[in-house]
């Protein structure tokens, strides 16, 4: 069972998306257990204050750092690994939520206002950072986590295959998929996949989804696991792509003279 607490001053924002979908049967299931714990209660004054001007001044409010170290200390034991979700942090993609799959217990620390005291990343095992821009808090990150983590725990997902299909999990993007009916208002399902032939399917969604992937996000393909066949069918994607790269090139070459 993975264990995760999530420290946050804002904890109702955890009821509703835990009790739906694939987080709660995760739960059900006795394969997750998710406390969101809230941060005010390591505040030592009567009104739970968390937070303090900057030193040097300038705008905005810090997080205080002894209710972040004291929550830190009391929530982790042994096999527990402790993230800061910040904007300078690793950036997560389907690697990390693999690695963070097979972890035992996850303590997610949410930051709020101008930021976190620079101290607390002295008692984290690192910071995660789900993208470029900016939030209004860790929540939100710690929701997107909190979700991709979940499908990839033995168990969780009834058919595991459908997972290890998703985007991202080999690298690249997903083939496209239809489903009925087979013509709507002209737009038909590729013929290939009404053949009930599997071999041609097979290799159809893998050319699909390496064609997505050079279109979309090229970037994905300098680090994809790429077997012998994928890296095939990229060489002749390339060449097709430079091949009609030049053909417009000499079209509007025609045209304007």
């Amino acid at each position: 069972m993975l264990e995760i607490d999530i420290v946050t001053i804002f904890p109702k924002i955890f009821d509703s998306p835990f009790s739906e979908g694939i987080i709660r049967i995760a739960q059900e299931k006795g394969l997750l257990k998710i406390r969101a714990v809230d941060l005010r209660e390591f505040a030592k004054d009567s009104h739970g204050t968390v937070d303090d001007k900057p030193y040097g001044g300038g705008p905005g409010m810090v997080m205080k750092p002894k209710p972040l170290f004291d929550a830190i200390r009391e929530l982790k034991n042994g096999a527990a690994k402790t993230f800061l979700l910040s904007p300078q942090g690793m950036p997560f993609d389907q690697s990390l939520a693999n690695r963070l799959a097979h972890e035992q217990h996850l303590i997610l620390i949410c930051g709020r206002y101008k930021g976190v005291d620079e101290r607390t990343s002295k008692v984290v095992d690192g910071e995660i950072s789900i993208g470029d821009y900016i939030l209004s808090g860790g929540e939100f990150a710690a929701l997107v986590i909190i979700d991709a983590v979940t499908r990839l725990i033995p168990g969780v997902i009834g058919d595991f295959d459908s997972a290890a299909g998703d985007s991202f999990y080999n690298r690249i993007l997903d083939a496209p998929y239809y489903t009925r009916p087979g013509d709507l208002e002209g737009l038909k399902v590729p013929e290939v996949l009404l053949s009930g032939d599997h071999e041609e399917i097979r290799k159809w969604r893998k050319k699909e989804a390496l064609k997505r992937t050079l279109l979309r996000r090229p970037d994905l393909l300098e680090k994809a696991d790429l077997d012998e066949e994928a890296m095939s069918i990229l060489r002749e994607l390339r060449w097709k792509k430079k091949r009609e790269r030049r053909e417009r090139c000499r079209r509007s070459s025609q045209e304007t003279r």
